[in-house]
């Protein structure tokens, strides 16, 4: 007689620890000792009993992005019963108030269907407290909040504090934290704070900020988003060099011309005028999204997918960009002005709301950088960003050289360009390959063509979107998407001498809405024989 056994494991006993590891109950840990392992793949990564802390709940960011995440989170799973989300803000709401303002928000912004059962659970952990920056009172009731959180709720003492709020304030808030002991850990639970960019305005105000942070809390307890790292082609990067043979051995200066990174809007600042107006493009998108699409374009492969073995190899890469010396020739700065786009009469910078006559805003930046490393000796890698673009696009563009030798006639590749790898970051989130194939027919002629990967295609769940990913890595204290100090200090050397010689040479140069920036732009590439891809 043969007698057959049924393991079953109850999936309510397994969560993540405070630390972010995988842990069983105390009673089935040492039962079953694999599911312990972090590399164990059966079972998702799902954030602690914990709260969350979003200081600007009211805002555009939260309101649109962070609030719909985390129902998201709770939607698939992967947020415990226990979770608590905390608003502060200076609005005088009730509980029914800050719950109706979080169930429109869901219920317009989610990606995932509305389920009453989900709402339910999440809504019974919402609070709200009012207060400004400044006011110790406010703070004192948060910290009330919190302690009573950890009673009634069950969150253990884990708590993260995102600051969806602007930087000048951040020196505010991390100082309340630390008076009202909202930063102190007990045992093994954790505190955190989660900073959106940018991250200073330069090198000396970005190391200034590092210091207020550092005063409360440690760096491993510091989280600083750069969203675009969340977004699922951006990590692909990462899985397409390093998971295929056919690529990395092309990927250096032996085969590779060139590469181009664009970001590009198709739309003016709208409404950001506060924030916008002095930051400008390169601070606001070639500082951390641009130089952080680079470092995992061209970063070595890593020991291990670990926060800290990914991070040494964009220390590297950032380490060894290097400017041309004539940056008048090796950059391009612009701002819009008024013309028609996309059927429509539009203002230029000058002429939006609550922009002053006189500003020198860039609203797009340009520029050649070099990457000193043996893989990538004498390979320009051009980065641009703008609004009021040709069109809405985030792509890496790697073009490869022309063939050494080509046995055909001149008129039977004239339609044949070089070949190239685009990974297009968004929208139509895939990738594309671009080589040259036969015309058919009698003649030899060849022409381009390309090879399509796009994501809604092959795969045939939904992209979650990239705060899901980087607010679930933050509450389970993973951090290899998040750049560390080093890396924004890395990336403000870099910018900062470009930022300095713009600031000598006077105005930026205006474009027109709808082309692809100033012709300055134009000329950087045309002076190397080469010219911008038309996405």
């Amino acid at each position: 007689m043969q007698i057959s056994s049924l393991l079953i494991i109850d999936v309510e006993y397994v969560e993540v620890g405070a630390k972010g590891g995988k842990n069983l109950s105390s009673s089935s840990a040492g039962a079953f000792p694999d599911l312990h392992d972090p590399r164990d793949r059966r079972l998702p990564l799902i954030a602690p009993p914990c709260g969350l802390v979003i200081f600007g709940i009211t805002g555009d960011l939260a309101r649109k992005k962070l609030v719909p995440a985390l129902y998201d989170l709770a939607n698939r799973g992967l947020l415990h019963p226990a979770f608590t989300l905390i608003g502060f803000a200076r609005r005088d709401w009730s509980s029914a108030q800050f719950e109706d303002f979080i169930l429109k928000s869901v219920q317009r912004y989610a990606r995932t269907p509305f389920q009453d059962a989900t709402w339910n659970q999440f809504k019974d952990g919402l609070r709200f407290v009012s207060g400004t920056f400044d006011d110790d009172g406010a703070f004192d009731r948060l910290a009330h909040t919190v302690r009573e959180l950890d009673q009634t709720r069950g969150t253990g003492g884990n708590h993260a504090f995102y600051l969806s709020i602007p930087p000048d304030y951040f020196p505010s808030v991390v100082e309340q934290l630390a008076r009202s002991g909202l930063n102190s850990e007990h045992g093994d639970a954790f505190r955190r704070v989660i900073i959106e960019k940018p991250f200073g305005h330069n090198l000396s105000t970005a190391r200034e900020l590092s210091q207020v942070l550092r005063g409360v809390f440690d760096e491993e307890e510091t989280f600083r988003i750069d969203h675009y790292l969340g977004k699922e082609t951006v990590q692909n990067i990462l899985a397409m060099r390093f998971a295929n043979i056919m690529f990395e051995p092309l990927w250096n200066a032996r085969y590779v011309d060139h590469v181009q990174i664009t970001m590009a809007e198709d739309i003016g600042i709208g409404t950001r005028a506060g924030y916008y107006d002095g930051i400008g493009a390169a601070r606001d998108v070639m500082q951390n999204h641009l130089l952080q699409l680079l470092a995992l374009t061209a970063m070595e492969e890593p020991v291990t997918f670990d926060s800290a073995d990914v991070a040494t190899e964009k220390e590297k890469v950032l380490s060894a960009v290097r400017l041309p010396d004539n940056l008048a020739v090796a950059s391009a700065v612009g701002q819009y002005s008024s013309g028609w786009q996309g059927g429509k009469r539009v203002c230029g910078y000058l002429e939006e709301d609550n922009i002053g006559p006189d500003s020198t805003t860039d609203t797009f930046a340009a520029l050649t950088v070099y990457v000193d490393t043996r893989r990538w000796a004498g390979v320009p890698f051009y980065l641009r960003t703008g609004k009021r673009l040709g069109k809405r696009v985030t792509e890496i563009a790697v073009v490869f050289k022309r063939a050494a030798h080509i046995p055909f006639e001149d008129s039977s590749t004239q339609e044949l360009g070089n070949n190239a790898l685009v990974i297009r970051v968004q929208p139509d989130e895939g990738v594309t390959i671009r080589f040259g194939a036969k015309v058919p027919g009698v003649d030899m002629r060849v022409r381009d063509v390309t090879m399509d990967f796009g994501y809604g295609h092959a795969f045939t769940e939904d992209s979650p979107e990239a705060y899901e990913r980087l607010l679930l890595d933050a509450l389970a204290g993973q951090s290899p998407l998040f750049p560390n100090q080093r890396e924004v200090e890395l990336s403000w050397e870099i910018l900062d001498p470009v930022l300095e010689h713009w600031a000598q040479s006077g105005r930026p140069e205006p474009y027109r809405p709808g082309t692809w920036g100033p012709q300055s732009a134009h000329h950087m590439l045309a002076r190397d024989g080469r010219q911008w891809r038309i996405p």
